[in-house]
């Protein structure tokens, strides 16, 4: 299933309710959370009270993406926080295989991410463990930067893993996606897609709508 999933840190902050109630309106399947420390990444976002307010506002799946070091001692927090899936990175979360079941055991889904310089191998031990992979297609940490071409490759090679174990798995892709090159990734395998400014720039509820139809075309 092909899902959209807005970055709500492109959103206007000072309209961010209204901004997530339009996206809503228009059929989005996620939202998605970036959360940042300032430490794993060079920039600091929002954390755990603005999970709870945005919980408030929407019904549809919350899709957090702690971009944070040592995230497992946050994984509480953000579940109480109204949070549906976790995504913690294999380069900033030591106890990764212990990190997931922790996720699954407060009944969310896990993912892992990964920066885009860091290679697919090291994901092998846990394909089978965690829901959904995040392939980041940017430097994480700002937002509006340009797609990395590289890693198209990467999330070829990823459905190819997935395939060859006979796992059904989401790969979500992250950064720098637009209408000129959604088709791209979807190509390569992704299937969640996440967009910050292609959503949040312009008119909010026409953007979901031709996000969603172009999926759904793609899909059939």
């Amino acid at each position: 299933m092909l899902l959209l999933s807005p970055s709500i840190l492109a959103a206007d902050f000072a309209e961010l309710g209204e901004n997530i109630r339009k996206a809503d309106g228009a059929g989005t399947d996620y939202f998605h959370v970036d959360v940042m420390d300032g430490m794993f990444v060079p920039n600091i976002s929002f954390g755990v009270p603005v999970v709870e307010a945005v919980r408030k506002i929407t019904k549809k799946p919350l899709d957090v993406h702690l971009m944070i070091e040592k995230p497992e001692r946050y994984i509480e927090k953000f579940n109480a926080a109204g949070a549906d899936m976790i995504t913690v990175h294999y380069e900033a979360c030591e106890p990764l295989k212990e990190t997931i079941d922790k996720i699954h055991r407060l009944h969310m889904k896990a993912g892992i991410s990964i920066k885009p310089h860091t290679p697919i191998d090291v994901l092998k031990p846990y394909l089978a463990d965690a829901d959904m992979v995040l392939i980041m297609t940017v430097e994480p940490g700002f937002g509006g930067q340009k797609y990395m071409e590289m890693c198209t490759g990467k999330i070829r090679e990823l459905r190819a893993l997935y395939k060859e174990n006979g796992l059904e798995r989401d790969i979500e892709v992250d950064g720098g996606i637009t209408r000129e090159n959604i088709d791209v990734v979807l190509d390569a395998g992704a299937n969640v897609i996440v967009m910050g400014s292609s959503i949040f720039t312009g008119n909010i509820a026409e953007n979901v709508i031709y996000f969603k139809e172009h999926l759904k075309k793609y899909e059939n």
